[in-house]
């Protein structure tokens, strides 16, 4: 992968008001978004295309999957990915969730989840340099 590529997310988040929300993040963060509006979505997503590295997830979602079964089912098929989940409903004990995955609170801090990005996707981007 070029070193000038960005890094590319998939937001998943069935409203869409707060996906654009969260695409608008991401990108002004300097990454390029994908985005889905439920976990089969996303997982089409993730079946097509090999250069998401990361998957920022809502827990409540309809459809076959939450948030967390999504969690669990890309961390079992494409363990690199990291994982952000989030959650307005309730809060996710992280022994719930997939090893290496970080979950935040409704509503989260933008500055908070772009922080956790850079942190989580730094050994990739420094990777990508070399």
């Amino acid at each position: 992968m070029a070193a000038n590529r960005k890094a590319v997310i998939l937001i998943v988040e069935d409203n869409a008001i707060i996906r654009m929300g969260a695409v608008d993040l991401v990108v002004h963060a300097g990454y390029e978004a994908l985005e889905a509006s439920n976990a089969e979505e996303a997982i089409r997503l993730l079946e097509a295309r090999t250069d998401i590295v990361l998957v920022f997830t809502d827990v409540g979602m309809p459809g076959t999957m939450d948030g967390i079964k999504l969690a669990h089912h890309i961390r079992n098929r494409w363990p690199p990915v990291k994982l952000i989940v989030a959650s307005g409903r309730s809060i996710i004990e992280q022994s719930r969730l997939p090893e290496g995955s970080h979950f935040f609170p409704k509503p989260y801090s933008d500055g908070t989840i772009v922080e956790q990005m850079r942190r989580m996707l730094a050994p990739i981007e420094t990777r990508q340099e070399s």
